[in-house]
């Protein structure tokens, strides 16, 4: 039913993606030849071989993610320019164009799906840059295969830099850290080794007492990867191009072709409205932290002590602390507990396989639905050195039925850098793991519910890259309900329930200082937006950033923080002039989780029609047109600033 995933041998993998592309385009061309070409005979057999390569190419990538070495960063790297060169061509391919032309005209009442298959395949040749000169389609080849190498050395850059960075510290250095964090850092030497490694990073920033090092490692972090300067602003020349080439006037609007939103102007208004309501609100917290530091006699708060002076701020006021949490939140429970929340929530079931994995801590399970296995989930949860640091969503497979009836079942995996788990510790979780868990799985269902036939528009594939977040953070907001966290939170020695006080502290603590997080949202986002409108050079990126922090920041970096050389979402991440997104999916998301909350979070009935008129979809809809099925109105922005605790 499923097939099995095998992480040895990588250079069989690379000749079976290059013997791919070659037989995929000898079949082209015998599909081509057809008579009368129809959405059954042509685009059928076309939307297959497509997946089987995206399929083995996932293979790679993915393990270059999760067990990166110097062979696999050769052989990806190796493959890289072959691929962007071999869609660049398919893209840029006349004959498929009318063919697909031809059939949309010949073929009015195609089903939905069928139907946006065909759309979505039309718009994206058209943006390939089908119908223009052979010289104008080989700049575009040229742009988008260095742009392929460019992004990669980006992401390779940051994640070297990351690794190359460690403070030995002693026990007197880690005074105030919880035990929990001096058990994963510690050596055998008796010493213990900080990193740039999130987990690492910020469990010394949020705890760590000794301002010096807080401030080396703040430093260490803002000014990774200095090289990417002059990456970055090769890529944003090169974007600007591509972008004029295909007739839009600035990346920013070639982005949005492929997007919800309409033009850069309605996002940054979007941006702009969320940012004037959030502003006052962070500054009010802002200076609750400096009066705080005050009172303990800092009287000149840095950037560096924020993240520490915050929790210990946070600890004061609700008598929260994420460490006492962790107990409780113990990651096989955890992972137990969350699928009994699913099967309450939506009414799905999980049952663990035993099947080869690329490590021995991945977890593999079928997903099941009213008795009937639909799809398959691996879970890669703890941290790794030769693992990419944060947390993600890989769908391997997609829900389709080929030309000759045969069902495919999807596939995915689900990725985090959770602690460790050591000889005296399982791997205990923060609350905020948790909230990251749900996010991951929401990604996870939206593809792994669906009921699409056709591969292009099944599951994750073909969603609007602004709604591709609604799923996942529409599920991260149950991490914080009560009912929830019931079904797991256990403490891992003693088994006793997690008590009343802690969840009620948790809920009353989840929107502390969240105005500060929104408006570093909105920062990134019009950021982002702002410097694919032009195509600035290093020095002129930081103006803009500038420019836009005056507008909403509440904190301001030193000069020499240059976080925007490891933005890898923008740079690297396919995030680029849609950072909004998350914010934008937000909207969407508030509004689908306060429905559910208002009808006392478990309703079957519900649930079944969220999962019918979202989930079940995947891409073959406008993102708006299937929110309104479920929904029945427009999104309306109280709920997301409800959910952020900001006042409308």
């Amino acid at each position: 039913m499923f097939p099995e995933f095998h992480s040895e041998n990588l250079p069989k993998k690379e000749s079976a993606i290059l013997e791919k592309m070659e037989s995929n385009k000898s079949f082209i061309q015998s599909i081509l030849q057809i008579d009368k070409p129809t959405f059954q005979n042509f685009v059928k057999p076309y939307q297959r071989i497509q997946t089987e390569l995206g399929d083995l190419v996932t293979e790679i990538s993915h393990l270059n993610s999760v067990k990166n070495n110097e062979e696999s960063q050769t052989i990806y790297s190796r493959l890289l320019p072959k691929l962007s060169e071999y869609y660049t061509d398919l893209g840029q391919n006349e004959e498929i164009f009318s063919t697909l032309l031809k059939i949309q005209s010949t073929e009015p009442n195609l089903n939905q799906e069928a139907s946006k298959v065909l759309e979505n395949e039309i718009r994206d040749f058209r943006l390939s840059g089908v119908g223009l000169s052979t010289d104008t389609k080989n700049a575009l080849k040229e742009i988008r295969v260095r742009l392929s190498d460019l992004s990669n050395q980006f992401s390779q850059n940051v994640l070297n830099a990351t690794n190359a960075f460690a403070l030995y510290l002693t026990e007197a250095d880690v005074e105030g850290l919880p035990e929990s964090d001096k058990i994963s850092a510690k050596m055998e030497d008796g010493r213990y080794k900080f990193t740039l490694q999130f987990p690492s990073y910020i469990a010394y920033m949020t705890y760590g007492q000794n301002r010096e090092i807080r401030k080396k490692l703040y430093d260490g972090y803002c000014t990774r990867a200095p090289e990417n300067g002059k990456l970055m602003e090769e890529i944003l020349e090169l974007r600007d191009k591509e972008a004029k080439l295909l007739g839009f006037p600035t990346f920013s609007h070639l982005s949005l072709a492929t997007k919800v939103a309409d033009t850069p102007e309605q996002v940054i208004e979007f941006l702009d409205h969320l940012g004037k309501k959030a502003k006052p609100i962070a500054l009010q917290e802002l200076n609750e932290i400096k009066n705080f530091a005050k009172k303990l006699g800092h009287n000149d708060l840095e950037p560096w002590d924020l993240t520490y002076f915050s929790e210990k701020l946070k600890k004061e006021s609700f008598s929260y602390d994420e460490e006492i949490y962790r107990p409780y939140l113990e990651k096989e429970t955890v992972i137990q507990g969350t699928f009994l929340f699913l099967e309450k929530l939506l009414g799905i079931q999980f049952k663990q396989v035993n099947t080869s994995v690329w490590e021995p801590s991945v977890l593999c399970y079928d997903l099941v639905v009213d008795g009937e296995t639909r799809s398959r989930l691996y879970l890669d949860l703890e941290v790794r050195t030769e693992k990419k640091g944060g947390a993600w969503m890989h769908n391997w497979k997609p829900h389709f039925q080929d030309e000759t009836g045969k069902r495919e079942l999807p596939v995915a995996f689900v990725v985090a850098s959770f602690p460790k788990a050591t000889e005296t510790q399982p791997s205990l979780l923060r609350p905020s793991d948790v909230v990251t868990l749900f996010h991951e799985l929401g990604h996870a269902l939206h593809h792994l519910l669906s009921r699409v036939n056709e591969a292009f528009v099944s599951g994750v594939n073909g969603v609007e890259w602004d709604a591709v977040e609604f799923p996942s953070q529409f599920l991260e907001n149950f991490a914080y309900e009560p009912k929830v966290l019931e079904l797991f939170a256990k403490h891992y020695q003693t088994k006793e329930p997690i008590p009343n006080s802690y969840i009620e502290t948790m809920v009353k603590a989840k929107n502390f200082m969240s105005a500060m997080g929104v408006v570093r949202q909105i920062e990134f986002a019009k950021f982002d937006m702002l410097i694919h409108l032009e195509k600035p050079t290093e020095f002129r990126v930081q103006e803009i950033l500038d420019q836009v922090r005056k507008e909403f920041s509440v904190v301001f970096p030193p000069t020499y923080n240059k976080f925007q050389n490891s933005f890898t979402h923008i740079f690297a991440g396919g995030y680029a002039a849609g950072y909004y997104s998350y914010k934008w999916a937000e909207l969407l998301s508030a509004n689908a989780y306060y429905s559910f909350v208002d009808k006392g979070v478990f309703d079957l009935e519900h649930a079944a029609h969220f999962r019918k008129t979202v989930l079940e979809k995947g891409g073959s809809g406008n993102a708006m047109d299937l929110f309104r099925d479920f929904y029945g109105r427009d999104p309306e922005i109280d709920a997301l600033l409800r959910l952020n605790g900001i006042a409308a």
